[in-house]
């Protein structure tokens, strides 16, 4: 009788710490080279972190001063800021921090990678992600560079001791791309993100420089319609993106296999070798918009 009382008070326990550990506020960054690469990789995952109550940091470690045919230099710099803070605001996410470090040539120096130290510190972060460091974009490259090199570092106290060492070092993950040397993006976690997906085309439409004037102007001269409606629906259409095979096994084994097929939006990560190592109960508990 004793021991069966003694089993239900264990039980009991870890099943109290368990709930308590699941109703912790997480604290979320994502680091992105410009001000839109965080939202276009994490912004559907960062809308629902939001939505259960978790703070989510955005942080550009460019200020995009280059990224437009027509625009450029400090004007460029104010427009990019004021349209990711309004994404912010249609995301409903805590911060969006643009670094103030030139578009298009960053490099992984010490004053960057104490740059992104701080913001890592200030946010007390649970968790970290941002770019692999083999892409198209330089400033992408380096900004995974830089944050892998702050890795370990955020919890070093005669590094940057004007700002406290985390107690901790967070789990760090990498954002979706779609390079394969020298290895392929693996999608340890995937989110169903079909709930919320609008929501995050109409953060992203408030990166009107990017997505209706450069981006169309780069890749293809392409037509972007005049009317409001008609344009926000094409950037739907246009960033609409493929789930893979890989995807949906991951939407599988995080879901089930019923919900897995009728995910139509979804977005993915990979656990990062740096920081702090997920099992899959932690990874549960970082991402709690999985399924059980």
């Amino acid at each position: 009788m004793l021991k069966n009382i003694s089993i239900a008070l264990l039980l009991l326990i870890s099943t109290t710490l368990f709930v308590q550990a699941q109703s912790e506020i997480l604290r979320v960054v994502v680091i992105g080279g410009h001000p839109d690469d965080a939202d276009i990789k994490a912004g559907g995952t960062a809308i629902l972190w939001a939505k259960m109550g978790h703070e989510v940091k955005f942080v550009a470690v460019t200020n995009g001063d280059a990224g437009h045919q027509n625009e450029g230099g400090g004007a460029l710099a104010i427009r990019r800021m004021q349209e990711a803070r309004e994404s912010a605001k249609r995301m409903d996410i805590d911060a969006y921090v643009v670094l103030d470090n030139h578009d298009g040539e960053l490099v992984p120096s010490l004053d960057v990678r104490k740059q992104i130290i701080r913001e890592i510190r200030k946010w007390d972060a649970d968790l970290v992600i941002s770019h692999r460091t083999n892409d198209y974009h330089p400033d992408h490259r380096y900004t995974g560079v830089l944050v892998q090199d702050a890795a370990f570092m955020v919890t070093v106290p005669n590094i940057c001791p004007d700002t406290p060492p985390l107690e901790k070092n967070p789990v760090f993950m990498y954002l979706q791309d779609g390079f394969d040397k020298p290895y392929p993006f693996q999608p340890d976690i995937v989110v169903a993100i079909d709930d919320v997906f609008d929501q995050k085309i109409n953060a992203l439409d408030a990166h009107k420089s990017q997505f209706y004037e450069w981006l169309p102007w780069i890749y293809g001269r392409q037509e972007v319609p005049d009317d409001p409606a008609q344009r926000k629906a094409w950037l739907k259409a246009s960033r609409t993106t493929r789930i893979t095979p890989s995807m949906r096994k991951a939407l599988v084994r995080w879901y089930g296999q019923e919900r897995a097929e009728k995910v139509k939006h979804a977005e993915a990560f990979e656990v990062c070798e740096y920081g702090t190592q997920p099992n899959e109960a932690m990874i549960r508990q970082l991402f709690p918009m999985l399924g059980k």
